[in-house]
């Protein structure tokens, strides 16, 4: 069998045990490594379980760790390009009691991430998808 011209493996990135900054953070900086590679691409990411609640404190948390919202938004708008060039796929591996406006902002698949997306709770299902992506 040849296999010099397959297609590299989806990349799974996990932050499901992650808070939510640290999370959107890791996953933009495995997106980022990903388009500097030069190469397409597909990702399945295993989402965290949101936050219990939205409280002073876990802004301050978020606020202290350096990575705001702003600066999310930015980091997005630099990797971007890459996405829209070199990613055939994000599959996210949601928890089943994810807010209603992230699954929204996931669902706008190319206007913001600049390439296809799914959500789905079934990680076998998220797999099959992006390999099927990166095969395309």
């Amino acid at each position: 069998m040849d296999i010099q011209g397959a297609a590299p493996a989806p990349r799974e990135i996990d932050t499901s045990g992650l808070p939510m900054d640290q999370a959107q953070a890791l996953v933009l900086d495995e997106l980022r490594a990903l388009t500097e590679r030069a190469e397409p691409f597909a990702a399945i990411l295993l989402m965290p379980a949101p936050p219990e609640a939205r409280t002073p404190a876990a802004s301050a948390s978020a606020s202290a760790s350096g990575t705001s919202t702003a600066d999310r938004v930015r980091a997005l708008k630099l990797i971007r390009p890459g996405l829209t060039a070199l990613c055939r796929g994000l599959a996210f591996v949601a928890p089943a009691d994810i807010p209603a406006e992230r699954v929204a902002a996931i669902h706008s698949g190319e206007q913001l991430w600049g390439c296809p997306t799914m959500v789905t709770q079934d990680v076998t299902a998220a797999r099959a998808w992006a390999g099927a992506r990166v095969g395309d």
